[in-house]
């Protein structure tokens, strides 16, 4: 199997060098919130303007096989956060899946982030935006390596309040008394309800400043947009601009905001020194109509184990140490935490198991990745297993959609996903092997979960 080892070793032997820890490089992630697979003009929409983005892809590498680790918010920020899938953290649930205001855990104080991490490195640490690990203080950025935290704690559609309208009328309505979201500095609320419809500018000059301050000191910014989760909310400046409605001007603001971050670097010098990655939380929330964002060909979205609930559209880019290219290894947001400590010299937790790869060599020297395996999560349980090209479905939902009960599959559905990336048509009788082997791989990463006591339903 091809290993971080493996790789490592490869690029020994090749007398290939990773790009020097000493330089301290400053590490910027931004992370969108229900962004489709198919929702930027670089990754095949029509429509969509994004040509912040779209000059980030040219510039850098566009993944086009990169997942994350759970298809709903929290988990798959726990995920990132410590490069360990969310059951390990106890960050998943099988009903409650994601934290609400009413919630009174997080992730735990025992996880490690990338904050702390790099802070124990020496970096500058901000959080701005959707955090949705935990909204009370023992829970938020500030607890969990940040230096600073600037943003919505959870879901923007959360805390509505008693008589706003109700069904899709109150997700569709622009008002922002409707939605009684806090605003957060640090520990302590600066504004409620939040007025979202100039959230994402806010957010977008707090990270300017937040470079300039520090650019003659290393430090990692996490980007992660409350948008375009619904309800929609854009700035008066891009209102009734995009040809794919309000939907569109959404992106395209958040586009704009990547803009504004990749010029600061340019502007300050610090382009050469600065990795950014752009990517999502989990895929499209399809229904709702219009105002819900697009998987492209992949199929189904948010909540769901299907390839368009957790595939997402990723961007690197550090100029002049990534190779422009498009990437069709796969990847994770597992597998941020071990590489930015790779590129920084970090040190990357050694007490626990991580799940995550150091895809370095594959970001700088275009080796194969070391990721082969992906494991699909809905709450605490594998729906799914990718190995290789083949992808079998042991379970299936599609969420948000009045399924009750997952579906089994006995025997498992089974793709390719490089002729069918759409999941259309099932060739288990076809490769029974292909099938043994993704079982036994399954038995295998089940055999290492800790039976963590989920305590999420009471939070």
């Amino acid at each position: 199997m091809r290993t971080a080892i493996s790789c490592l070793l490869l690029a020994a032997l090749l007398n290939i060098s990773l790009p020097c820890a000493a330089s301290s490089p400053n590490v910027v992630v931004i992370f969108c919130d229900d962004l489709g697979y198919g929702d930027l003009a670089c990754f095949g929409h029509p429509t969509i303007a994004t040509p912040n983005l779209d000059r980030m892809a040219s510039e850098g590498q566009r993944w086009t096989e990169f997942y994350v680790a759970a298809c709903v918010c929290t988990p798959s920020r726990a995920a990132l956060q410590t490069g360990r899938y969310p059951i390990r953290s106890g960050m998943c649930s099988n009903n409650r899946r994601v934290l609400f205001p009413d919630s009174t855990g997080g992730l735990p104080a025992s996880e490690i982030t990338i904050g702390q991490m790099l802070k124990a490195q020496g970096y500058s640490t901000h959080a701005i935006g959707k955090w949705h690990l935990g909204h009370l203080p023992q829970y938020l950025p500030t607890s969990h390596g940040y230096d600073s935290y600037f943003g919505i704690p959870y879901s923007n559609d959360m805390d509505a309040v008693s008589d706003s309208p109700k069904g899709k009328a109150r997700f569709w309505n622009p008002e922002i008394e409707y939605w009684n979201v806090p605003l957060m500095r640090g520990e302590q609320i600066v504004e409620r309800p939040a007025d979202q419809h100039t959230i994402t500018r806010r957010y977008t000059e707090e990270a300017v400043k937040l470079i300039r301050e520090n650019r003659q000191h290393p430090f990692f910014i996490y980007l992660a947009h409350n948008l375009p989760h619904v309800p929609l909310f854009a700035s008066k400046e891009f209102t009734g601009t995009s040809r794919r409605g309000l939907y569109g001007d959404v992106i395209e603001e958040i586009d704009w905001s990547v803009g504004q971050i990749l010029e600061t670097l340019r502007a300050e010098g610090l382009d050469g020194n600065t990795m950014v990655v752009f990517t999502s939380d989990n895929g499209p929330w399809l229904t709702f109509d219009a105002h819900g964002g697009s998987a492209g060909l992949l199929r189904d979205g948010k909540g769901s184990t299907w390839e368009g609930g957790m595939r997402e559209p990723t961007i690197f880019w550090w100029p002049g140490r990534i190779t422009p290219s498009v990437v069709r290894e796969m990847g994770s947001t597992l597998d941020l935490l071990p590489t930015i400590a790779a590129i920084t010299g970090a040190s990357a937790p050694s007490d626990r198991l991580l799940d995550g790869y150091d895809l370095a060599p594959t970001l700088f020297h275009n080796l194969p990745s070391p990721r082969e395996s992906m494991f699909y999560y809905h709450g605490q349980e594998v729906f799914a297993v990718r190995h290789g090209m083949f992808k079998a479905h042991f379970k299936t939902k599609t969420s948000y959609s009045g399924q009750r009960d997952a579906e089994v599959h006995d025997p498992p559905l089974l793709f390719h996903l490089g002729h069918d990336p759409s999941e259309k048509y099932d060739i288990a009788q076809e490769h029974s092997h292909a099938i043994d082997t993704i079982h036994q791989l399954k038995v295998e990463h089940e055999s290492t979960i800790e039976q963590v006591e989920n305590q999420l339903d009471k939070r």
